[in-house]
């Protein structure tokens, strides 16, 4: 097949015309010495790539996947523990929540307790205090009423005295009264 290859490229050069415009890699002189550098050069790049860069290339694409394999469970790890810290949380929250609940219940119970008994402390000393103020009024009353029977004794002794000018007897004004006021 090179040969053929060989032979082709001579019919080819020699109908080129000899005035140096031909290409000089199309020269089919050069063609053994052109074929021989491009598989020397191939084998050299062939064995620099598969003993040098392709196992580096390599060693790197394994390195870096294992690394977001790494990065992917210590993000799997995080997530895990974030939902336990927020069910956590959630629990204290509630907990808290309910302990609150519970205290200002307990709170609100000995407020009323401590109301009702202010309450009934305060109506206990307003019932003595009205007590005490209907036994001054029945007093004042009585004392009043005399003052009024003592005044109306006297208007009704002087009454008597000017119309008939004679003191009546003390007996006789106040039955005189009395009947006044019963009559009522």
């Amino acid at each position: 097949m090179i040969e053929s290859l060989f032979m082709l490229a001579a019919e080819a050069a020699e109908e080129a015309p000899a005035a140096g415009g031909s290409l000089p890699q199309m020269d089919v002189s050069t063609f053994p010495s052109q074929i021989f550098w491009l598989a020397v050069t191939f084998g050299a790049l062939y064995l620099i790539m598969s003993r040098m860069v392709l196992p580096r290339l390599g060693a790197a694409i394994e390195e870096r996947r294992d690394r977001i394999a790494d990065d992917l469970d210590r993000a799997a790890e995080s997530k895990r523990m974030a939902e336990e810290a927020e069910t956590a949380y959630n629990r204290a929250l509630a907990g808290a929540r309910a302990k609150s609940q519970a205290i200002a219940a307990q709170t609100r119970d000995e407020v009323s307790a401590e109301i009702a008994v202010l309450q009934k402390e305060a109506g206990e000393s307003l019932a003595a205090r009205a007590a005490g103020a209907e036994a001054k009024i029945a007093a004042m009353k009585g004392a009043a009423a005399a003052k009024v029977r003592e005044a109306a004794a006297d208007t009704t002794r002087a009454i008597v005295e000017t119309l008939i000018q004679e003191t009546p007897a003390e007996a006789a004004v106040e039955a005189a009264v009395a009947k006044a006021a019963g009559g009522r």
